[in-house]
């Protein structure tokens, strides 16, 4: 049983180019935040998408609702976060193991204790104020960085549709959740084991953050993709899958 929990700018159909390696042996449950996708856009409220319990409570439900037991939870990016916190809340009843894929547990540095997520408050607070200011034109200018895929422009231009899909006063919410919830603090509370999945050359999460996480993690593996950029299930379907498979065989 494989649950996938997309990231910020994104939803379910950016898993749909490793699916194949999957859905022949597993049970594979997708799923939107709400606010993403095809999720029911009523049911959107600031006020409540405000932190990232929110979205956790909504993954939690999605797994007692289908009743999922021994479920491998895949997070990328700030479902990671998701991903981690949920396994804390579940206590090994339903998620038996965590994929985490370019996760960071804090993308803001905290120089009081010498983290160093990637990001000053100075950096936050331009991204904000790009995203505030015209949330269409950031994405336009954004997208293909993250990516970080010059050699594939289609991949590029399909990340862009994904950002652009998302309603301007929802991603403007949805990324202060993202790049400002620090879950380092669960991380040595999180009791089974974790994939940690790691790109090159990602400008949202530096490789030493993978290290991090391998080190604060109680049971841990980290596997370094030659992809690079921030969403390798995307430019690297084959090698993302395949470093998936082999941990879940030997799991």
């Amino acid at each position: 049983m494989l649950v996938f929990a997309h990231g910020f700018g994104t939803d379910q159909s950016m898993w749909g180019k490793i699916l194949p390696w999957f859905i022949e042996h597993y049970r594979v449950v997708l799923l939107d935040h709400v606010g993403s996708g095809g999720s029911d856009q009523s049911a959107y409220d600031s006020a409540v998408y405000s932190s990232l319990d929110a979205y956790v409570d909504d993954l939690m439900a999605v797994c007692a609702e289908l009743d999922l037991v021994d479920a491998t939870l895949v997070g990328h990016s700030v479902g990671a976060m998701m991903a981690i916190s949920a396994a804390c809340q579940d206590q090994g009843h339903r998620v038996a193991r965590l994929v985490l894929l370019t996760a960071s547990p804090s993308y803001l540095d905290h120089p009081e204790d010498g983290y160093v997520g990637g990001f000053t408050p100075q950096d936050m607070e331009d991204v904000f104020e790009s995203l505030d200011a015209n949330y269409v034109e950031w994405a336009e200018a954004m997208a293909p960085v993250y990516m970080n895929t010059p050699d594939m422009p289609q991949l590029e231009h399909d990340i862009q549709g994904s950002f652009g899909r998302i309603k301007p006063r929802v991603a403007r919410d949805f990324a202060r959740v993202a790049f400002l919830s620090d879950v380092r603090h669960l991380l040595a509370e999180v009791s089974v084991p974790v994939l940690v999945l790691q790109a090159s050359d990602d400008v949202v999460t530096p490789e030493h953050v993978g290290t991090y996480l391998d080190e604060a993690l109680p049971i841990s593996t980290l596997v370094r993709l030659a992809a690079s950029g921030h969403f390798p299930q995307a430019s690297a379907p084959e090698e993302t899958a395949t470093a998936i498979l082999e941990y879940l065989n030997r799991a």
